[in-house]
């Protein structure tokens, strides 16, 4: 069985350093929940406090509804895979597997069938008495959940598992652990620096920056509709224009800036001091002549294919450099070095928010 898993308030300091601070959020039972943020932010300090590793200097922990202030990392229904993975290279996968089983005194018939049924559950039939060296880097990781899953976890916890393996092997365990997940039910909270890992297997995601959860919600709408500069930028690329900003109404307000007047979404309460105004690069669009709004005329100053998409730089004339990202699939023309243009994106999806900096308060 599953279970849901609750912050409340939650506090971790070491001295005079405050790693988590003051964190409120409830994960679901079933949930695939990751904690998505850069190095040091205090996503990793919160699945060590939730394994039972780290106590909490403030707040409660529950799993299932139960406070687990007090219980030891054994005496709570979790496990946790580490970024090292940490298999035993002198066992046979199997006994890898069962190791958890083994330690509780079960049989060792029981736990041999218990080992194979998890190989089949992540797609190993047939690996049962290899050695953990004869297997490549992503069967590796697919060991490590199945020894994880054979102590019937409520709550699997992990580390960063995909940061050693190159970006195809990555991708392609991406889709593996999220049916893993599925198939199990069991509820993942999964520790990541990488905006791609996140939003590709995420239920929900839980945007951190210095301690503080910045926002919390479907992948989607942290992509589209981030609620600070910090979000915005963490996760995925952005334009961003500075300026005085007036005339707020009907959820748009005007962006004064050097390179032009902008026009975009504006959120209720966020006033026109220390805001930024951000549109993705894939909302960027280019014509021969000015549009009604939220443009500004600027030259091609760099055109780099990348695979699926085009990236094309454009430079105004106040000194600006736009990106914008153009679908490769002939839908639009791919300007030429040296042209100029105009380029404008719709108010709709561009938006002024509260910048970075006070997002991290």
């Amino acid at each position: 069985m599953s279970a849901g898993i609750d912050l409340d308030n939650v506090v971790c300091d070491f001295g005079s350093f405050r790693a988590v601070d003051h964190v409120n959020v409830s994960i679901q039972p079933g949930e695939f929940f990751s904690f998505l943020g850069p190095s040091g932010c205090g996503k990793t300090t919160i699945l060590r406090m939730i394994s039972g590793f780290i106590e909490p200097t403030g707040g409660v922990i529950r799993i299932g509804g139960k406070d687990v202030r007090g219980q030891r990392p054994n005496q709570r229904p979790t496990a946790l895979i580490f970024q090292n993975l940490a298999l035993f290279p002198l066992m046979p996968i199997w006994e890898n597997i069962a190791f958890g089983l083994e330690v509780r005194g079960v049989n060792k018939a029981t736990r041999r069938k218990r080992a194979e049924e998890l190989l089949a559950l992540v797609d190993l039939p047939g690996a049962a008495d290899k050695m953990v060296s004869q297997l490549s880097g992503g069967q590796k990781q697919r060991v490590a959940i199945a020894r994880a899953l054979a102590v019937e976890p409520s709550v699997m916890l992990l580390d960063e598992p995909l940061s050693a393996l190159d970006l195809k092997l990555r991708q392609h365990m991406r889709a593996e652990l999220r049916a893993i997940q599925k198939r199990t039910g069991v509820t993942f909270i999964y520790i990541t620096h990488d905006q791609g890992e996140a939003l590709a297997m995420s239920d929900r995601v839980g945007v951190m920056s210095q301690g503080r959860l910045q926002q919390v919600s479907n992948p989607r709408d942290i992509y589209n509709n981030p609620v600070n500069g910090f979000v915005a930028s963490f996760v995925g690329e952005n334009n961003v224009l500075t300026g005085p900003v007036a005339a707020p109404t009907g959820g748009f307000a005007v962006m004064e800036t050097p390179h032009g007047r902008f026009r975009a979404r504006i959120a209720d309460g966020v006033s026109g001091q220390g805001v930024k105004l951000f549109v993705r690069p894939e909302h960027m669009r280019f014509s021969d002549s000015p549009t009604a709004e939220n443009s500004t005329p600027v030259t091609v100053t760099e055109v780099a294919f990348e695979g699926n998409f085009i990236s094309v730089h454009a430079q105004s004339d106040s000194g600006m450099t736009f990106l914008s990202e153009l679908r490769n699939d002939g839908s639009a023309p791919i300007p030429a070095v040296g042209t100029r243009l105009h380029v404008s994106f719709d108010p709709a999806v561009a938006a002024i928010l509260p910048d970075a900096s006070i997002a991290r308060g």
